[in-house]
């Protein structure tokens, strides 16, 4: 018989003190048992309303520098980089879709400096200076100091001197440096992810914070990440959410890798505990658990709205990454949609802006059905 959660590990969690052997010893206890103390701390947390973001993504290219074994989105042989005006004709597009944000991310590129990620941001707040810039990862910040010979402290002042409002907290996989070593050993370690996060936090851009997990790592290795981006959320205070990642296997040397040694996507399960286990270990310190659409696919990411998430993401309006690794849910859900799953699991809809400061009413159900090219 699988033991029940004791009374001292309720305590620390609903104290924010979750340990790692709480989080283990979470992990051997009936899943449902798991999911409804977190989702308990949900409730107590944040109540009963359930946020998204009107965005879009724009990767503005596919081709890189890297080498990590995750990725399928790298094409050096035929990829592409959009023009200024082509990343403009796309916010456009969100912004007549009633998108409050756009998420802007790319490969590495070995010609491009600071100037290149500076004259995005000041084209799209040109031209759109009601639109959200949410926009490159810690990596990309590190690589743009560092093909200028600046540093990451002074890239980030003139990033958001430019108009950055927010850094999405990717490129953090596992922090981990055994694991990123081995899939992605060109990508700064995670003391150096953790420093670029925590100077964006102290420069005023707040930044989301992510796992991607269900590969090479440990269970230990999972849980010192989350207790990895506590640390820093308590000492700064600047992320706005937290998003579990299920690794997608396809199309990736990671995933030929793992698919050999009998391993293949991580089951609904697995995922609905990392769901609970981010709200239990992140309780009281970081607010907002966001369930990936995407990864997780439609009715999965609704369960986990009874399993510590209290936010569905954004709508997207097109999803490249995930895409390319294998993921087949879709690259677009309306306002409208998301609103819909959201009721249907007993939850209130509320439209929100990127950092969770402003909560909109309902959508406007005539934007429903406009066609995203």
């Amino acid at each position: 018989m699988k033991p029940t959660i004791s009374d001292d590990i309720i305590e620390n969690a609903l104290a924010g003190k979750t340990t790692k052997e709480d989080a283990l010893s979470l992990l051997q206890v009936p899943p449902f048992e798991l999911y409804g103390l977190a989702d308990r701390l949900r409730y107590e947390s944040v109540g009963d309303i359930v946020t998204y973001v009107v965005n879009r993504n724009i990767n503005f290219t596919n081709k890189c520098i890297g080498n990590c074994w995750f990725c399928a989105f790298r094409n050096n042989s035929g990829g592409y980089v959009l023009s200024i005006e082509q990343i403009l004709a796309k916010v456009k597009e969100a912004d007549r879709l009633g998108a409050t944000e756009v998420c802007i991310q790319g490969g590495l590129l070995p010609d491009v400096d600071l100037d290149f990620y500076l004259n995005i941001i000041e084209s799209v707040k040109e031209e759109f200076p009601h639109i959200s810039t949410h926009a490159f990862s810690p990596m990309e910040v590190y690589h743009a100091a560092r093909q200028s010979d600046i540093s990451v402290d002074e890239a980030l002042v003139e990033l958001k001197r430019a108009g950055l409002g927010s850094m999405p907290g990717t490129a953090a996989e596992i922090l981990s440096d055994r694991v990123r070593g081995i899939i992605c050993p060109n990508k700064l370690k995670t003391s150096e992810w953790a420093e670029v996060i925590t100077k964006a936090h102290r420069t005023g851009i707040p930044t989301t914070a992510t796992m991607m997990y269900g590969h090479i790592e440990t269970l230990e290795e999972r849980m010192d990440h989350i207790m990895l981006i506590r640390d820093i959320q308590k000492e700064t205070g600047g992320f706005t959410e937290f998003v579990p990642l299920p690794f997608m296997p396809h199309n990736n040397r990671l995933g030929e890798e793992m698919q050999k040694a009998g391993r293949y996507i991580t089951p609904g399960t697995e995922d609905l505990q990392m769901y609970a286990l981010a709200r239990i270990i992140l309780n009281t310190h970081v607010k907002n658990i966001q369930s990936s659409w995407v990864k997780l696919g439609k009715k999965l990411s609704q369960v986990a709205l009874l399993c510590g998430a209290n936010d569905l993401g954004g709508t997207l309006m097109e999803e490249k990454i995930s895409r390319a690794a294998g993921a087949n849910n879709g690259e677009y859900m309306s306002a409208q949609e998301l609103e819909w799953f959201i009721r249907s699991s007993g939850r209130e809809p509320r439209q929100r802006n990127t950092i969770y400061s402003r909560l909109f009413d309902s959508v406007d159900v005539g934007k429903a059905n406009i066609k995203i090219s």
